[in-house]
C-alpha cells in the first residue's frame, strides 16, 4: 500500500447513500435540463420575436402577456439556480473549501449545495463540500473535513483512487461581537437566540470559546463578559454567521470581516489594551452633589500623571492561559503521562482573583494566620493539610497577584497621616476615593486641602495628597492608631493601577446596577476585600442575599442575613450608638474620633451589602438611616434598579466596566465570578482539616552514599534555608532564575519529573514546548557532566527527568539522618545534630515573586517545616533528659531558623532555658519571644498555652526583677 493509500480512510456506503445519490443527480438533471425544455416546449423562447421594444410597455396587457412575464421570472430564477450548480460543482470538485458566494441566493445556493454534496458522495468517498453561505438552515451543511472526521455522510464514504485524494481545507463558523446600542450590549444569550434560535444554549457558545485568545489578548472567562470585536467560534448549526479557514487566527478574521466593528482598525484599539507605557493618568472631577455630599458645581482641573505601571497592569493574568499540575493531578512514579493528568483541573486558571491584588493580600494574611494556629495544635509525627485540586489552583493565583507592599502602603501611609493631623489639631479630610500605584498612593480629596503633614504632599491644589511608595515603605507600623478610612475598597483597576472608592463619602446609598452575575462578582469581590484588609479596624460588615461561607474566612466580622427586614435593625442600632458617640464626644465628625483615638471603637464601620433588592418600605428605611447629612461609620451598597434616594450610581458594564458617575471614575471592575469564590472558600475549608499523619523517612537513594566522608558533589542544592545551587559552571544571569527553579523542583521530586509535569509547574500559565525544551537543555549544560561522565540532569527510558547520583540535595540528606537517627538510639542525637546543621533558614527562602507557585499544590512545603520541627522538638529533649541545657537550646533555635511561629518550639526553648537556672537567660529568651510577637502581623498575641508556661517558669516579679 502506498504512502498515499495508508492515509485514506475506509468507509462503506448504505443503500441509502446510494439512494439519496440517485435521487440528488436525477434533481439535478430535472432542474438543469428539465426546467428549460419544459419552458420551451410550452412557452417558447423568453426572447420575443423581434426582440424587445418599449412599445411592449404600452400594449394592452392580456394573458399571454402575463404568461410570457412568469416564464420571464422562471428563466430568471433558473439562472440563478444553475449559477449556485456551477459555483458549488467548481468548489467540490477543486476543493477549495468555501464556495463563492452567488448574490441573492442563499435558499438556491442552499438546495443547490446539498444537492451537488449528495450526488458527489455517491462517486468519490472523498468528496466534501465546504458549508455554503451564512444563511443555510441548520439541516443543510456540516463542519467541512477530512474524511470519517465531520460530517456524518462523509464518515459512510468509501476509498478513492490515489489521483481524487486532495487536501481538504476546514473550515469553522464565526461571529464578531458588535458596538452596543445606546445601552444595549450584546451577550451569548442574545447571539444564541439570533444564531441558534434558542437562548439558552449560550453555553454552547462558551464551552467553544472559552479560554481562547481573542484579537485583544484577552480570553473569555466569564460567560457574561464579552467585548466587543471578539471573534467567536459557533456551533455548525448556527445561522447568521460567517464561515473561514478553520486555521485562520482571529486578529486576521476580524481584519477580514465584513461586519468588523468600525470603530476597530485592528491597531489602534488593541495596541491600548497591549501597551508596555501608560497612559497619562486623569484624576476625575467630583460633580455636584459628589463626594463628601458636596453641592458645589465646581468642576476640578485636571492633573496629568505618568505613573509607572502598577503590579495590577503588570500582571494581568487574564492574558495567558493555565496548565497547572498540583498534587492529585500529577503523574503517578509507575504510570504514565498523559495530557490531563498534568493539568488537572486547573483549566479555568483564577484571573479574576489573581487580578485582584488586595484582595488577594488579604486572603493570604488571613490564611497564615489559620495555618499558624494549626501549627500550634499539631501533632507530633503530624503535618498540616496540603490544598489539593482547585484549592491549590487558588492559592497559586494569590501567590501570583497579591500585593502585600501595596496593602502595607495603604495601611501604613493613612495611619500616618491620620497621626500626623490629629498631632496639628486637625480633622482627615474626605477622601471620595484613592489611586494606588506601584510607585505612590493619590487620596483624592473633597473639598481641597493645599496643607498635607509630611511625608504626604500636595499637590493640584490641594485636590491630590501623594505619599511615595519609597517614603511609605519606610514608615513603621502603628497598630495603635485607628484607621481613617476603613470603607476604602477596590472600584478595579486603570492601565496605570488601581482605583478605591470609600463607601463612607457617598453619605448615601449607593446604588449597585448591573446584569446579575456582573453584580453578584462585584459583591463577593468587594466582600472579600473588606473582609480580610489590613487597613480596617473591627469592621462589621453586614451581607443580605449572599457571602454565607465567608464566615469560613473571617467569622469575626460578618454577619449574614437572608433579608434587609432581617438586617436592619443592627444597622439602625449601629448607626444611634455612633449619633450617641458624637454627641457625647463633642467631636465634629467620625473622622475626628478615629484620627483622635477618642471613643474608640464607637467609630468602628458597619457596611451593609446587599445582593437583595429593597423594598419601597426598606429602601424608606436605608435612606433614613444613610442620609444624615453628616458623615457616620456606615456604608451602603444596594444592588438593584434605580433605588430610590441613592447618592452614587455604581454601574457594571456587561464586558465587567465600572463606572461611578458622581465621581467621575471608569475603570476595569475588580470581580469575584462564583467559580473562583468558590475556589477561594475551598482553599480556606482544607486550611481547616485536621492533621495529616507522616509516613517514616524513606530511604533516599543516593543520599545514603553520600553521606561517606569522602564524599565530593559535583553539584551542591540548597532548599534548606535561602535557594542555592552550587557548583555549576556560570549562567546569564537574566537565564538563572529559571534554571534554578527547575533544578530545585527536581531536587525536592527525587522520584523523577516529566516533562509535561514541569511545564504545569514552572510555568503555570502556559509555555510552549520548544521555549521548555530549551530551558531544560540550557539546564543540563548548566549543570554539567560528574566525576564518571554522567550528565547532572537525564532522562530515564520512561521521559522523566532526574539528577544524577553526585547531586546532592540538603533535604534529601535531612531526611536520610533522621531515618538513620531512628534505627540506632546511641546515635540518634548525633545524627539528628548533623540534620539540623543543615537548616539555615526557612524552606526556600528569598525566592523570587511570582515563581515557585507549584509549592501552593505540593505537600513539600508542609512536611519539611513539619520535619525539622519534630527533629528540633526530639533533640532538644534528648538533651534536656541528658543534662545538657546549653545543647538543648541550641537545638530549639535551629528547629526556629525553618519556621519562627512554630509555638511549641518556642516552649521548648523556653524550657531548656529555664533548665540553665539563669534567670537572665530565661528573662532573655521571654522577652525575645514577646518583640518577635509585636512586631509579627499578630500584634503581640501568643497562644494561651505560651502564656501560661511563661507565667509558671517566670512569674510576674522575676519579670518585673529584670
Amino acid at each position: 500500500m502506498s504512502p498515499r493509500q495508508a492515509v485514506h480512510i475506509k468507509a462503506r456506503r448504505s443503500a441509502s447513500d446510494v439512494a439519496f445519490g440517485l435521487l440528488a443527480v436525477l434533481a439535478l438533471a430535472g432542474l438543469i435540463g428539465g426546467v428549460p425544455y419544459a419552458l420551451v416546449r410550452y412557452f417558447g423562447s423568453p426572447i420575443p420575436d423581434g426582440g424587445f421594444s418599449l412599445r411592449m410597455l404600452t400594449e394592452d396587457v392580456g394573458l399571454s402577456s402575463v404568461l410570457d412575464m412568469l416564464s420571464i421570472v422562471v428563466w430568471l430564477a433558473w439562472l440563478q439556480l444553475a449559477a449556485c450548480v456551477l459555483v458549488e460543482l467548481i468548489a467540490g470538485i477543486r476543493r477549495v473549501g468555501v464556495p463563492a458566494r452567488v448574490p441573492f441566493a442563499s435558499g438556491p445556493q442552499a438546495l443547490a449545495h446539498r444537492l451537488v454534496t449528495a450526488a458527489l458522495l455517491l462517486f468519490a468517498a472523498t468528496a466534501v463540500v465546504a458549508p455554503a453561505v451564512q444563511a443555510l438552515t441548520p439541516s443543510a451543511h456540516q463542519h467541512t473535513a477530512v474524511v470519517a472526521e465531520q460530517a456524518p455522510r462523509t464518515e459512510k464514504a468509501e476509498q478513492v483512487s490515489d489521483e481524487a485524494l486532495a487536501p481538504v481545507q476546514k473550515t469553522k463558523k464565526i461571529y464578531v461581537v458588535q458596538p452596543p446600542h445606546g445601552r444595549h450590549h450584546e451577550s451569548l444569550w442574545e447571539i444564541a437566540e439570533k444564531c441558534l434560535g434558542e437562548g439558552r444554549r449560550y453555553h454552547e457558545i462558551y464551552q467553544l470559546n472559552q479560554h481562547r485568545e481573542q484579537p485583544d489578548g484577552t480570553k473569555l472567562r466569564m460567560a457574561d463578559l464579552i467585548r466587543v470585536g471578539w471573534v467567536l467560534d459557533m456551533p455548525d448549526d448556527a445561522i447568521n454567521v460567517h464561515v473561514v479557514s478553520q486555521d485562520q487566527d482571529r486578529p486576521k478574521t476580524l481584519a477580514q470581516h465584513p461586519d468588523k466593528p468600525v470603530e476597530l482598525d485592528g491597531h489602534t484599539h488593541y495596541a491600548q489594551a497591549d501597551a508596555k507605557d501608560s497612559p497619562e493618568v486623569t484624576r476625575p472631577a467630583v460633580k455636584a452633589g459628589g463626594a463628601g455630599g458636596a453641592g458645589g458645581s465646581e468642576a476640578a482641573p485636571t492633573v496629568r500623571e505618568s505613573p509607572a505601571v502598577s503590579q495590577d497592569a503588570s500582571q494581568d493574568a487574564s492574558q495567558t492561559e493555565t496548565t497547572v499540575a498540583v498534587r492529585g493531578h500529577q503523574q503517578d512514579a509507575d504510570s504514565p503521562v498523559s495530557s490531563a493528568a498534568v493539568s488537572g483541573i486547573a483549566e479555568s486558571w483564577p484571573d479574576f482573583l489573581a487580578a485582584a491584588s488586595l484582595a488577594s493580600a488579604g486572603l493570604l494574611a488571613v490564611l497564615g494566620g489559620r495555618r499558624r494556629r494549626q501549627l500550634w495544635d499539631r501533632a507530633f509525627g503530624s503535618r498540616l493539610p496540603n490544598p489539593e485540586g482547585e484549592a491549590a489552583v487558588a492559592e497559586m493565583a494569590l501567590l501570583l497577584g497579591a500585593d502585600p507592599h501595596g496593602s502595607r502602603l495603604l495601611d501604613v501611609g493613612l495611619r500616618h497621616l491620620s497621626k500626623a493631623l490629629a498631632m496639628q489639631g486637625r480633622t482627615p479630610p474626605t477622601v471620595f476615593a484613592a489611586f494606588l500605584a506601584s510607585t505612590h498612593l493619590d487620596l483624592w480629596i473633597h473639598p481641597p486641602e493645599k496643607e498635607a503633614p509630611a511625608p504626604w504632599a500636595a499637590h493640584d491644589g490641594g485636590r491630590i495628597w501623594r505619599l511615595t511608595a519609597n517614603d511609605g515603605h519606610r514608615l513603621p507600623d502603628l497598630p495603635d492608631i485607628f484607621a481613617p478610612y476603613p470603607g476604602l475598597v477596590s472600584l478595579g483597576t486603570s492601565e496605570a493601577g488601581r482605583v478605591l472608592v470609600d463607601l463612607e463619602a457617598a453619605q448615601g446609598l449607593i446604588n449597585l446596577r448591573g446584569r446579575s452575575h456582573v453584580v453578584s462578582a462585584a459583591l463577593a469581590a468587594m466582600a472579600v476585600e473588606l473582609a480580610t484588609n489590613r487597613w480596617s479596624d473591627h469592621m462589621r460588615l453586614v451581607l443580605v442575599g449572599f457571602g454565607e461561607e465567608l464566615s469560613l474566612i473571617a467569622p469575626d466580622r460578618i454577619s449574614v442575613h437572608p433579608t434587609l427586614a432581617e438586617a436592619l435593625p443592627e444597622l439602625e442600632a449601629r448607626a444611634a450608638e455612633v449619633r450617641r458617640a458624637l454627641a457625647a464626644s463633642g467631636v465634629s465628625s467620625v473622622l475626628t474620633g478615629r484620627s483622635r483615638g477618642v471613643y474608640g471603637e464607637a467609630w468602628m464601620p458597619v457596611y451593609l451589602l446587599t445582593a437583595v433588592p429593597p423594598t419601597p418600605e426598606e429602601a424608606t428605611r436605608l435612606a433614613e438611616l444613610a442620609q444624615t447629612g453628616t458623615r457616620l461609620a456606615s456604608g451602603y451598597l444596594v444592588a438593584g434598579e434605580e433605588i430610590r434616594g441613592a447618592s452614587w450610581t455604581w454601574e457594571l458594564s456587561p464586558d465587567g466596566r465600572a463606572r461611578v458617575g458622581a465621581l467621575g471614575l471608569d475603570v476595569h471592575g475588580q470581580l469575584l465570578p462564583q467559580q473562583q469564590y468558590a475556589q477561594v472558600i475551598e482553599l480556606f475549608r482544607a486550611a481547616g482539616q485536621p492533621g495529616v499523619a507522616m509516613e517514616d523517612p524513606e530511604p533516599s537513594g543516593p543520599a545514603a552514599s553520600q553521606l561517606h566522608p569522602g564524599f565530593r558533589p559535583s553539584v551542591d542544592v540548597r532548599v534548606l534555608g535561602s535557594v542555592e545551587v552550587i557548583g555549576p559552571r556560570p549562567l546569564e544571569e537574566e537565564r538563572l532564575p529559571l534554571c534554578v527553579e527547575l533544578v530545585t523542583y527536581l531536587a525536592t521530586h527525587p522520584g523523577g519529573v516529566h516533562p509535561q509535569v514541569l511545564t504545569g509547574a514552572l510555568w503555570p500559565r502556559g509555555v510552549e514546548a520548544p521555549v521548555r525544551d530549551a530551558t531544560i537543555a540550557r539546564t543540563r549544560e548548566w549543570l554539567g557532566i560528574d566525576g564518571e561522565g554522567r550528565s547532572n540532569l537525564f532522562a530515564d527510558d520512561q521521559g522523566r527527568l532526574h539528577l544524577g547520583p553526585e547531586v546532592r540535595v540538603d533535604w534529601l540528606v535531612f531526611r536520610e539522618l533522621v531515618r538513620l537517627s531512628r534505627s540506632d538510639p546511641a546515635t540518634e542525637a548525633a545524627r539528628l545534630g548533623q540534620a539540623l546543621d543543615l537548616v539555615r533558614g526557612p524552606f526556600l527562602h528569598g525566592h523570587p515573586a511570582g515563581r515557585y507557585l507549584w509549592l501552593a499544590g505540593d505537600e513539600l512545603v508542609y512536611e519539611v517545616s513539619a520535619r525539622v520541627s519534630d527533629a528540633a522538638r526530639r533533640l532538644t529533649e534528648l538533651h534536656l533528659a541528658a543534662g545538657d541545657p546549653a545543647r538543648a537550646m541550641t537545638a530549639a533555635q535551629a528547629g526556629l531558623r525553618m519556621s519562627d511561629e512554630d509555638e511549641p518550639l518556642w516552649r521548648e526553648l523556653l524550657r531548656a532555658a529555664h533548665a540553665t537556672g539563669d534567670v537572665d537567660t530565661l528573662r532573655h529568651w521571654v522577652e525575645s519571644l514577646r518583640r518577635w510577637a509585636a512586631t509579627s502581623r499578630y500584634q503581640g498575641r501568643l497562644v494561651p498555652e505560651t502564656e501560661a508556661l511563661i507565667q509558671e517558669l517566670l512569674p510576674a516579679p522575676a519579670r518585673a526583677a529584670g
